[in-house]
């Protein structure tokens, strides 16, 4: 972990929950703006939560947001206005981050913060670190909790928050664990896609070896059993782009599909 890093987690700590008063760019906003880029279905979950607290400004390339802003209470914007407020966060997928980082790098303001929400940490935190300019703060998230999840709100589920640059990840953790009452763990980006690897990367790896078995539906099974059907079910209509950023992007998740394929070779002989 980095010094900033380490600083951070130390602050982190600390109960006053004020929410955002340390970043440069909205330091004593009353209202901070925020740039929403995608509004796919996480997209638009969060900006249901974020609304309360933030002055949204959404924009997403591939669809039409004017019904979402609405309902939410929100701004529809260009890519221009999206990326100029004072905080972004880019709840596109991995496959799109380098392209959007793109657009965004030539419409950031100093002292923005810039927040990613992917399911891997290392590759798109080290496409923003490398294409927004270096007076920009990055601060990498992974909500570990989604719509289905989180339908009956997100109080107590967890997140990861993984800072890159500025001075802005303690602030940030504040605001998740004191306004959205969320389980904050600060780790390095390394660190998390490490775990990861098994977290995620075995789950879907295993669901969907089991969903290729096509098992029937058994009336009289095994409480174990049924638990290994609820870990297919949870990742059945996972689409193929994620299951390839999580088992594929994730620089630790090749060790995994090699160990996870011998032991199989191993258990079921030639």
């Amino acid at each position: 972990m980095t010094k900033a890093a380490e600083t951070q987690s130390d602050e982190e700590h600390q109960p006053d929950g004020r929410g955002f008063d340390e970043g440069p760019r909205w330091r004593g906003a009353a209202r901070p703006s925020l740039g929403l880029f995608g509004l796919g279905a996480f997209g638009a979950f969060a900006a249901s939560h974020l609304a309360p607290f933030f002055d949204l400004h959404l924009y997403d390339a591939n669809r039409d947001v004017g019904e979402i802003a609405r309902r939410v209470g929100a701004h529809a914007a260009g890519v221009a206005s999206a990326a100029s407020q004072d905080i972004l966060l880019m709840a596109v997928p991995f496959v799109e981050m380098a392209a959007l980082a793109k657009e965004v790098a030539v419409h950031v303001r100093p002292g923005a913060l810039v927040i990613d929400v992917c399911s891997i940490k290392v590759k798109p935190l080290a496409i923003l670190a490398e294409t927004l300019p270096a007076d920009v703060e990055i601060v990498g998230t992974h909500p570990l909790f989604g719509p289905q999840s989180g339908r009956e709100g997100v109080r107590g589920l967890a997140i990861t928050v993984c800072p890159v640059r500025g001075r802005s990840g303690a602030a940030l953790t504040r605001f998740l664990r004191h306004r959205l009452g969320l389980d904050v763990r600060c780790m390095t980006a390394e660190t998390h896609d490490a775990q990861m690897a098994y977290v995620q990367g075995l789950t879907h790896l295993l669901g969907r070896m089991v969903m290729a078995v096509e098992p029937p539906s058994i009336a009289h099974g095994t409480r174990s059993f049924a638990h290994l059907m609820q870990m297919v079910e949870a990742v059945r209509h996972d689409s193929d782009e994620l299951f390839r950023t999580i088992t594929v992007e994730n620089p630790f998740a090749e060790g995994i599909r090699s160990q996870l394929l011998q032991a199989a070779q191993r258990l079921c002989g030639p």
